[in-house]
Protein backbone atom coordinates (compact mmCIF):
# COMPACT_ATOMS: atom_id res chain seq x y z
CA UNK A 1 0.00 0.00 0.00
CA UNK A 2 1.50 3.20 -1.00
CA UNK A 3 1.00 5.66 2.01
CA UNK A 4 2.90 8.23 1.10
CA UNK A 5 1.81 9.24 -2.24
CA UNK A 6 1.95 13.20 -3.21
CA UNK A 7 4.21 13.14 -0.31
CA UNK A 8 7.50 15.31 -0.55
CA UNK A 9 10.71 14.19 1.30
CA UNK A 10 14.18 15.48 1.45
CA UNK A 11 16.85 13.02 2.31
CA UNK A 12 20.37 14.13 3.22
CA UNK A 13 23.73 11.98 2.67
CA UNK A 14 21.67 9.52 0.58
CA UNK A 15 24.29 8.16 -1.95
CA UNK A 16 25.09 4.43 0.20
CA UNK A 17 24.18 3.30 3.82
CA UNK A 18 21.70 4.77 5.60
CA UNK A 19 20.35 7.50 3.33
CA UNK A 20 19.77 5.49 0.53
CA UNK A 21 17.77 2.83 2.84
CA UNK A 22 15.85 5.44 3.89
CA UNK A 23 14.85 6.93 0.49
CA UNK A 24 14.04 3.72 -0.74
CA UNK A 25 11.81 3.09 1.74
CA UNK A 26 9.79 6.37 1.25
CA UNK A 27 9.89 5.71 -2.70
CA UNK A 28 8.39 2.49 -1.39
CA UNK A 29 5.22 3.91 -0.38
CA UNK A 30 4.82 6.33 -3.21
CA UNK A 31 6.57 9.27 -2.05
CA UNK A 32 8.68 12.21 -4.25
CA UNK A 33 12.24 12.23 -2.52
CA UNK A 34 15.01 13.96 -3.31
CA UNK A 35 18.32 13.07 -2.65
CA UNK A 36 21.50 14.74 -1.79
CA UNK A 37 25.21 13.19 -1.84
CA UNK A 38 28.51 13.93 -3.07
CA UNK A 39 29.03 11.22 -4.90
CA UNK A 40 28.21 11.56 -8.72
CA UNK A 41 27.88 9.33 -11.46
CA UNK A 42 31.27 9.74 -13.24
CA UNK A 43 32.22 12.53 -11.15
CA UNK A 44 34.83 12.26 -8.31
CA UNK A 45 34.78 9.42 -5.44
CA UNK A 46 34.92 10.84 -2.13
CA UNK A 47 34.92 7.84 -0.55
CA UNK A 48 35.75 4.43 -1.91
CA UNK A 49 32.58 2.95 -1.33
CA UNK A 50 29.95 2.32 -4.40
CA UNK A 51 27.14 4.18 -4.64
CA UNK A 52 26.25 7.70 -6.62
CA UNK A 53 23.29 10.61 -5.84
CA UNK A 54 21.79 9.25 -9.35
CA UNK A 55 21.83 5.73 -8.23
CA UNK A 56 19.91 6.04 -5.50
CA UNK A 57 17.18 8.24 -7.33
CA UNK A 58 16.76 5.89 -9.87
CA UNK A 59 16.08 3.14 -7.31
CA UNK A 60 13.65 5.09 -5.71
CA UNK A 61 11.90 5.71 -9.05
CA UNK A 62 12.18 1.94 -9.78
CA UNK A 63 10.67 1.07 -6.27
CA UNK A 64 7.43 3.26 -6.96
CA UNK A 65 8.36 6.44 -5.77
CA UNK A 66 9.93 9.28 -8.03
CA UNK A 67 13.39 10.40 -7.32
CA UNK A 68 15.56 13.34 -7.99
CA UNK A 69 19.30 13.85 -7.27
CA UNK A 70 20.98 16.93 -6.64
CA UNK A 71 24.53 16.75 -5.73
CA UNK A 72 25.46 18.81 -2.87
CA UNK A 73 28.34 19.02 -0.10
CA UNK A 74 26.66 19.97 3.10
CA UNK A 75 29.83 21.24 4.45
CA UNK A 76 28.71 24.08 2.30
CA UNK A 77 25.77 25.54 3.46
CA UNK A 78 24.94 27.82 0.82
CA UNK A 79 24.84 24.61 -1.52
CA UNK A 80 22.62 23.04 1.64
CA UNK A 81 20.02 26.16 1.25
CA UNK A 82 19.88 25.85 -2.33
CA UNK A 83 19.47 22.11 -2.18
CA UNK A 84 16.46 22.96 0.08
CA UNK A 85 15.38 26.04 -2.44
CA UNK A 86 15.43 23.47 -5.49
CA UNK A 87 12.62 21.10 -3.72
CA UNK A 88 10.42 23.69 -2.11
CA UNK A 89 10.59 25.29 -6.22
CA UNK A 90 10.18 22.06 -7.81
CA UNK A 91 7.81 20.49 -5.84
CA UNK A 92 6.16 23.73 -3.96
CA UNK A 93 5.96 22.00 -0.80
CA UNK A 94 8.60 19.61 1.80
CA UNK A 95 6.33 17.15 3.87
CA UNK A 96 9.71 15.31 4.94
CA UNK A 97 13.35 16.64 5.66
CA UNK A 98 16.03 13.62 7.06
CA UNK A 99 18.70 14.98 8.18
CA UNK A 100 20.94 12.04 7.50
CA UNK A 101 24.50 13.09 5.93
CA UNK A 102 27.30 13.03 8.67
CA UNK A 103 31.08 13.34 9.45
CA UNK A 104 34.37 12.34 11.08
CA UNK A 105 34.49 9.00 9.77
CA UNK A 106 37.60 9.38 7.33
CA UNK A 107 40.04 7.57 8.90
CA UNK A 108 37.90 4.32 7.47
CA UNK A 109 39.35 4.97 4.03
CA UNK A 110 42.23 7.37 4.04
CA UNK A 111 44.29 5.20 4.92
CA UNK A 112 45.21 5.56 8.48
CA UNK A 113 46.14 2.32 10.74
CA UNK A 114 42.32 2.25 13.58
CA UNK A 115 44.73 1.56 15.96
CA UNK A 116 46.49 4.57 15.47
CA UNK A 117 43.13 6.72 16.37
CA UNK A 118 43.00 4.38 19.64
CA UNK A 119 42.22 7.27 22.15
CA UNK A 120 40.66 11.30 21.16
CA UNK A 121 44.25 12.57 22.43
CA UNK A 122 45.43 10.27 19.09
CA UNK A 123 42.96 12.05 17.04
CA UNK A 124 43.49 15.18 14.66
CA UNK A 125 41.27 17.91 15.61
CA UNK A 126 40.10 17.52 12.04
CA UNK A 127 37.98 14.50 12.96
CA UNK A 128 35.76 16.76 15.70
CA UNK A 129 35.60 19.38 12.72
CA UNK A 130 34.42 17.14 10.84
CA UNK A 131 31.71 15.51 12.88
CA UNK A 132 30.23 19.14 13.91
CA UNK A 133 30.67 20.96 10.36
CA UNK A 134 29.51 17.73 7.97
CA UNK A 135 27.24 16.63 10.72
CA UNK A 136 25.50 18.52 13.72
CA UNK A 137 25.93 22.35 11.86
CA UNK A 138 24.44 20.41 8.10
CA UNK A 139 21.36 19.22 9.95
CA UNK A 140 21.22 22.67 11.57
CA UNK A 141 21.20 24.44 8.22
CA UNK A 142 19.40 22.14 6.77
CA UNK A 143 17.09 22.44 8.94
CA UNK A 144 16.78 26.05 9.22
CA UNK A 145 16.60 26.30 5.28
CA UNK A 146 13.48 23.35 5.65
CA UNK A 147 11.63 24.80 8.66
CA UNK A 148 9.79 28.01 7.12
CA UNK A 149 7.82 26.29 4.37
CA UNK A 150 7.06 22.91 6.82
CA UNK A 151 5.91 26.04 9.44
CA UNK A 152 3.84 27.76 6.45
CA UNK A 153 2.28 24.41 5.25
CA UNK A 154 1.39 23.90 8.96
CA UNK A 155 2.70 20.54 9.43
CA UNK A 156 5.89 18.33 7.98
CA UNK A 157 8.55 16.11 9.49
CA UNK A 158 12.37 16.56 10.59
CA UNK A 159 13.93 13.22 11.08
CA UNK A 160 17.54 13.16 12.63
CA UNK A 161 19.49 9.92 12.05
CA UNK A 162 22.06 9.51 15.36
CA UNK A 163 22.58 6.71 17.41
CA UNK A 164 22.99 4.95 20.75
CA UNK A 165 26.41 6.32 20.44
CA UNK A 166 24.90 9.55 22.31
CA UNK A 167 24.08 7.82 25.09
CA UNK A 168 27.38 5.88 25.71
CA UNK A 169 30.81 6.70 26.53
CA UNK A 170 32.67 3.92 24.48
CA UNK A 171 32.06 5.47 21.32
CA UNK A 172 34.95 7.67 20.48
CA UNK A 173 34.57 11.48 22.14
CA UNK A 174 33.86 13.71 18.96
CA UNK A 175 31.06 10.69 17.58
CA UNK A 176 29.61 10.67 20.87
CA UNK A 177 29.72 14.38 21.59
CA UNK A 178 28.43 15.21 18.39
CA UNK A 179 25.34 12.44 18.46
CA UNK A 180 24.44 14.40 21.94
CA UNK A 181 24.49 17.70 20.25
CA UNK A 182 21.89 16.62 17.45
CA UNK A 183 19.82 14.83 19.39
CA UNK A 184 19.57 18.21 22.21
CA UNK A 185 19.36 19.87 18.91
CA UNK A 186 15.88 17.81 18.09
CA UNK A 187 14.38 18.22 20.98
CA UNK A 188 15.04 22.18 21.27
CA UNK A 189 13.62 22.51 17.55
CA UNK A 190 10.10 20.09 18.82
CA UNK A 191 9.83 23.10 21.65
CA UNK A 192 9.63 25.76 19.21
CA UNK A 193 8.27 23.67 16.39
CA UNK A 194 5.36 22.25 18.64
CA UNK A 195 2.13 25.00 17.75
CA UNK A 196 3.33 24.86 13.98
CA UNK A 197 2.37 21.35 13.58
CA UNK A 198 6.08 20.38 12.69
CA UNK A 199 7.17 17.08 14.49
CA UNK A 200 10.92 16.43 15.15
CA UNK A 201 12.06 13.58 16.52
CA UNK A 202 15.73 11.64 16.59
CA UNK A 203 16.36 8.12 14.90
CA UNK A 204 18.47 5.39 16.23
CA UNK A 205 19.00 2.71 14.08
CA UNK A 206 20.63 -0.57 14.99
CA UNK A 207 23.53 -2.19 13.49
CA UNK A 208 22.48 -1.22 9.99
CA UNK A 209 23.93 -3.75 6.98
CA UNK A 210 25.79 -0.81 4.99
CA UNK A 211 28.19 -1.04 2.11
CA UNK A 212 30.81 -0.28 5.18
CA UNK A 213 29.62 -2.49 7.86
CA UNK A 214 29.48 -5.33 4.86
CA UNK A 215 32.90 -4.95 4.23
CA UNK A 216 34.16 -6.07 7.60
CA UNK A 217 31.72 -8.50 7.68
CA UNK A 218 33.87 -10.72 8.88
CA UNK A 219 35.03 -9.19 12.05
CA UNK A 220 30.56 -8.33 12.96
CA UNK A 221 28.35 -10.23 13.83
CA UNK A 222 25.29 -9.88 12.02
CA UNK A 223 22.70 -12.05 13.45
CA UNK A 224 21.00 -9.54 15.15
CA UNK A 225 21.22 -6.49 12.30
CA UNK A 226 19.14 -4.62 10.05
CA UNK A 227 18.76 -3.94 6.42
CA UNK A 228 19.11 -0.11 5.58
CA UNK A 229 15.43 -0.31 4.11
CA UNK A 230 14.75 -1.23 7.31
CA UNK A 231 15.18 2.11 8.64
CA UNK A 232 13.42 3.70 5.87
CA UNK A 233 10.38 1.69 7.06
CA UNK A 234 10.31 3.12 10.11
CA UNK A 235 10.83 6.61 8.60
CA UNK A 236 7.93 6.04 5.84
CA UNK A 237 6.04 4.42 8.57
CA UNK A 238 6.42 7.63 11.17
CA UNK A 239 5.94 9.76 8.11
CA UNK A 240 2.46 8.41 7.07
CA UNK A 241 1.27 8.40 10.58
CA UNK A 242 -1.70 10.98 11.52
CA UNK A 243 -0.55 10.84 14.96
CA UNK A 244 3.08 11.28 14.51
CA UNK A 245 3.09 14.35 16.60
CA UNK A 246 3.11 12.67 19.49
CA UNK A 247 6.64 11.56 19.46
CA UNK A 248 7.82 15.22 18.74
CA UNK A 249 11.11 15.84 20.80
CA UNK A 250 11.86 12.34 21.45
CA UNK A 251 14.65 9.41 20.98
CA UNK A 252 13.23 6.81 18.76
CA UNK A 253 14.53 3.42 18.01
CA UNK A 254 14.20 1.37 14.63
CA UNK A 255 13.19 -2.05 16.71
CA UNK A 256 10.73 0.19 19.16
CA UNK A 257 8.48 1.80 15.72
CA UNK A 258 8.91 -2.05 14.44
CA UNK A 259 6.77 -2.86 17.23
CA UNK A 260 4.59 0.03 17.31
CA UNK A 261 3.62 -0.12 13.45
CA UNK A 262 4.01 -4.07 13.29
CA UNK A 263 6.27 -4.00 10.57
CA UNK A 264 9.24 -6.40 9.76
CA UNK A 265 12.26 -5.92 8.13
CA UNK A 266 11.24 -7.27 4.77
CA UNK A 267 14.98 -6.61 3.40
CA UNK A 268 16.49 -9.03 5.89
CA UNK A 269 17.84 -12.12 4.27
CA UNK A 270 15.78 -14.11 6.63
CA UNK A 271 12.38 -12.18 6.42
Amino acid sequence: METLVGKVALVTGASRGVGKGIALGLGEQGATVYVTGRTESGGATPTPLPGTVQETAEEVTAAGGRGVAIACDHRDDEQTRQAVRRVVADAGRLDVLVNNVWGGYEYFWDGTPFWEEAGFWTQPIERWDSAFQAGVRAHYVTSVAAAPTMVAQGSGLIVNVSSEGAEKTDTGVAYGAAKAATDHMIACMAHELRDHGVTAVSLYPGLVRTESVLRAAEYIDLTVSESPQFVGQAVAALAADPQVHQFTGQVLRTSQLSQHYNDTDVHHPGA
